[in-house]
């Protein structure tokens, strides 16, 4: 009869520390700092982006052009912006430049409490194929898709030719 008490009382430990080393784990697997997002203070975190400084200058008539914006990380995790789209146009590419040559590429890195900037001179984006033609004032949807964040719609002004962000 001792030995089988013993052996009710082993299985009875086992199971109740099975049962605080499984409610531990999903706890940990479920936490992600807290509401307040506690774990990007850490360094952690998930990205969190907002879209700044868009637009596009006045492209040629049934021309192609180019768009640009800055793509800010808050987050303690870094994202890619992996494909950009609108239903105003039939395509829209992510293009690198360099001192002589314009290259497509399949992703940009935003990296945790950063930015990608899109500008003249370096990466931007290529709008071709558009719906109607554009005027100054116009606003055209892109949507930014993200690997981890998944797709964020902006609206980006139409503006002339010579305009600069913070320059009036």
């Amino acid at each position: 009869m001792k030995g089988a008490l013993g052996f009710r009382r082993t299985a009875l430990a086992g199971a109740v520390l099975a049962t605080a080393l499984g409610g531990g784990a999903f706890l940990v697997a479920c936490g992600n700092g807290g509401q307040d997002g506690g774990g990007a203070a850490a360094g952690g975190g998930a990205a969190r982006l907002s879209v700044a400084d868009s637009y596009i200058p006045m492209p040629p008539a049934g021309g192609m052009a180019a768009g640009y914006l800055t793509v800010r990380n808050e987050g303690g995790e870094g994202d890619e912006l992996v494909k950009v789209s609108s239903p105003g146009a039939s395509s829209v590419t992510m293009h690198r430049s360099t001192a002589s040559t314009m290259e497509q590429v399949e992703k940009l890195d935003v990296p945790a409490h950063g930015a990608l900037q899109l500008a003249r001179g370096g990466t931007h984006l290529m709008i071709m194929g558009w719906q109607k033609a554009p005027v100054l004032g116009d606003e055209l949807e892109l949507d930014l898709t993200f690997t981890r964040t998944g797709t964020i719609s902006v609206k980006v002004p139409v503006k002339e030719l010579t305009y600069r962000p913070g320059q009036q």
